[in-house]
């Protein structure tokens, strides 16, 4: 894959655009279609992309990512219907949007269901991904791809609002983490920003752990959960306030919002 196209210049595109520009990419070899003209200017200037408000480089890009909203998606794909050539890998990452929704527009084309998080701007995206049928011998591309963005995994594709609701939507959850804990740090005489870096680290080095080490999270807890301790407390207070059952419901409930998009 020498060049890459988007469709839509939003804050997920340009997540993964700073992810890949100088890095996977030469910024001139990445182009940005963006309806307004202001916003192409900003991604120029900030990453000396091709930003236009056509469409004009469909014919030069091997790779096309299209990141716009569900309430965008139909008309997107019906205005790019026969000007796409079959040889384009498409991609996607509009939630909710089954394959077969994006496969009346382009029969013939390899296409590929996609569904990262905001975190490939920093290289530690979790992207899930399903592969219709024209694209089933293009699996290593897209795996290799976005795990240099962080991981990549291919589910079916039943399970791709599961995935939504959890590592689609997840990072929010663990902003919301990182910010109830700072919080407390700061309550116990912590400034702003060290409790801030402390929370952040410690899940940072946390989730690696769980993902190095190959062992469940409720063994690892155990390892640092020692009898009649300060981590106990900690965990106690947690479990009286429910965090298990408030994570495990704010997963099925953005699970349920995709599909209903």
């Amino acid at each position: 894959m020498n060049k890459i196209g988007f469709i839509g210049g939003g804050a997920l595109a340009e997540s993964i655009v700073r992810g890949i520009c100088g890095k996977i990419f030469a910024p001139n070899d990445i182009f940005i279609s963006e309806l307004r003209p202001a916003r192409c200017k900003e991604l120029i200037d900030k990453y000396g992309v091709n930003a236009t408000t056509d469409i004009n480089f469909l014919n030069k890009i091997e790779l096309l990512i299209v990141a716009v909203k569900p309430k965008d998606a139909e008309k997107t794909f019906a205005a790019l219907q026969n000007k796409i050539p079959v040889s384009t890998l498409i991609t996607y990452t509009v939630a909710g949007l089954k394959l077969a929704a994006v496969e009346k527009f382009f029969p013939e084309n390899k296409i590929v269901r996609i569904m990262p998080n905001v975190a490939v701007s920093v290289g530690e995206s979790m992207t899930a991904y399903t592969l219709n049928k024209n694209a089933v011998n293009d699996g290593e591309i897209i795996k290799n791809f976005w795990s240099t963005l962080g991981r990549a995994v291919e589910v079916e594709e039943k399970l791709m609002d599961a995935v939504t609701g959890l590592s689609g939507s997840g990072p929010a959850y663990a902003f919301l983490v990182i910010d109830a804990l700072s919080d407390g740090g700061v309550a116990a005489g912590l400034s702003r920003a060290m409790a801030i870096e402390l929370a952040a680290q410690t899940l940072l080095g946390a989730a690696k752990m769980v993902l190095q080490s190959g062992e469940h999270p409720d063994v690892l807890r155990d390892k640092v959960t020692s009898p009649a301790g300060t981590t106990i407390e900690g965990v106690r207070v947690l479990e009286r306030g429910g965090i298990r059952s408030s994570m495990i419901e704010a997963v099925l409930a953005a699970t349920e919002k995709s599909k209903t998009l």
